[in-house]
């Protein structure tokens, strides 16, 4: 009789909770922002571009995590991903220099924060759930949305009564404190057999006749269209989310909304976000996940167009809600997507080097919200440049390999 309870939403808690600390400070570093810049003497545009090289490189070290998984195991990965956030937070707090800054802040930690990701969890995850490996993602995105709406305002209240060096420090030794015995004790490569597969879908497995088919080698993926159909929607993902980080506040400032009204319907889309993932968590097992991952880049490409356009607060706070719905899905399920095509083999290798494009369309997106408002007094080129992305991500979407199908190598010549 197999046991009630299956082990790999221990593996999914503990995933999602540290994933939760690694998103919540890459992404909440907004608290830190203006005590850094006074402590230390810097310059906004020195910071911000010392942040944006951070976050380039926690973009670029997320294929790396994921190669490392595949050779040495998460465990370790995990363990090498504290060492470093550790140690970049003790030379962040010890240095006083620009180039140290740099070198500690904005890289050493964003690799390690990298190596604790959410890539550096998903490859596991994919191993213990094929049945409802949509939900299990989903839930990890729920980790990430939870950090952003949770760190922050949690990073902020102790800035305020330590300074940013303790909270820096004391986020390192909270930090250490969960991922060792998470690392050490639940976090286990090896799936059983059949992973949470019921009886009948076992029985079923095993009537199935003919050898596994063989998986694509890294190379032999990047030639196919799939991952970079993927790879297209996490631009746009990435494109749109930190232009709303960066720009949303602003941009509804100058459209006549106050500072509070602002800030409230920026976070109303978080808020609802946590709730919108636990939805479509239940739904990307059941519905195709390629109409899922198209509906939910579409709602959201309507979604910025109408933000601009919204004049009154009850017009503002619909719209937020709505996007809240849509704003944590693409991600979750871009990485089941790739799962179901490529295998579980590679997919934290090809989530990281996919998840590159999410960090690059983030960056383009930050510098475009600024110069087009700069140079044409309006937000519309970055926020409707944000939503026909969004759309043609969803064409896009609409094309990927249904679930099911999988990519295999060609069989060896006799």
């Amino acid at each position: 009789m197999s046991p009630r309870w299956y082990f790999g939403w221990n593996i999914v808690a503990a995933a999602a909770f540290l994933t939760l600390l690694s998103s919540g400070m890459r992404l909440g570093f907004g608290p830190f922002f203006l005590p850094m810049a006074q402590d230390l003497g810097f310059s906004r545009s020195l910071l911000a571009s010392i942040v944006a090289v951070g976050m380039l490189a926690y973009g670029l070290a997320m294929p790396l995590a994921g190669l490392l998984i595949a050779r040495f195991g998460t465990p370790r990965v995990l363990l090498l991903g504290n060492a470093l956030v550790v140690a970049a937070a003790i030379w962040t707090v010890t240095t006083a220099d620009a180039l140290g800054f740099l070198l500690a802040f904005g890289l050493l930690l964003s690799v390690g924060l990298a190596f604790t990701s959410p890539v550096a969890v998903t490859p596991v995850i994919t191993r213990w759930f094929l049945r409802r490996r949509g939900m299990a993602l989903f839930f990890l995105s729920t980790g990430s949305m939870a950090g952003i709406a949770v760190m922050t305002p949690v990073l902020s209240l102790a800035i305020a009564q330590a300074g940013w060096r303790a909270t820096l420090l004391g986020f390192a030794a909270v930090f250490t404190l969960f991922t060792l015995p998470a690392a050490l004790f639940v976090m286990r490569d090896t799936a059983p057999e059949h992973a949470d597969l019921g009886a009948d879908e076992i029985a079923a497995q095993r009537m199935r006749t003919g050898l596994p088919p063989q998986s694509l080698t890294v190379r032999e993926v990047l030639r196919t269209a799939p991952f970079w159909k993927i790879v297209f929607g996490l631009f746009a993902c990435g494109f749109s989310m930190n232009l709303m980080g960066t720009h949303g506040m602003p941009m509804l400032m100058d459209h006549g909304f106050d500072a509070f009204s602002s800030s409230m319907g920026i976070g109303l889309i978080g808020f609802v976000a946590i709730g919108g993932t636990l939805v479509l968590g239940r739904l990307a097992d059941r519905l195709p996940r390629r109409h899922l991952l198209a509906t939910i880049y579409f709602v959201r490409g309507l979604g910025f167009i109408a933000l601009v356009m919204a004049g009154t607060h009850w017009e503002l706070y619909l719209t937020s809600t709505v996007g809240g719905l849509v704003w944590a899905g693409s991600i979750a399920l871009s990485s089941a997507i790739l799962a179901d095509v490529y295998g579980v083999r590679l997919v934290g290798v090809l989530y990281g080097m996919a998840f590159v494009g999410h960090q690059v369309g983030g960056m383009i997106s930050s510098w475009l919200g600024g110069w087009g408002y700069e140079h044409y007094g309006t937000h519309w080129i970055a926020f409707g440049a944000a939503g026909l992305l969004l759309v043609a991500a969803a064409a896009v979407s609409l094309q990927l390999p249904r679930r099911g199908f999988t990519l295999m190598a060609a069989p060896a010549a006799a």
